[in-house]
């Protein structure tokens, strides 16, 4: 997650690709705000959110999430 950064408009952290599985806290955030990792699972409009801090985190438009 080298290149996830915030958008601005939405104030979630995109992602790309290569970027997943996802999961929180990221490798961006400081170890003062860490909670118990947790793997994202993403809805349909590409959008998934922490259960613990509310971060969002949103795919970058033309995203493909791959299934084993």
């Amino acid at each position: 997650m080298t290149n996830a950064h915030t958008s601005a408009a939405t104030n979630a952290v995109e992602l790309e690709g290569k970027d997943l599985p996802a999961h929180c806290p990221n490798p961006a955030m400081p170890l003062w705000s860490s909670h118990p990792r947790v793997f994202l699972e993403f809805n349909h409009d590409g959008i998934a959110k922490c259960p613990y801090c509310g971060t969002a985190y949103r795919l970058k438009p033309g995203t493909v999430v791959g299934h084993h």
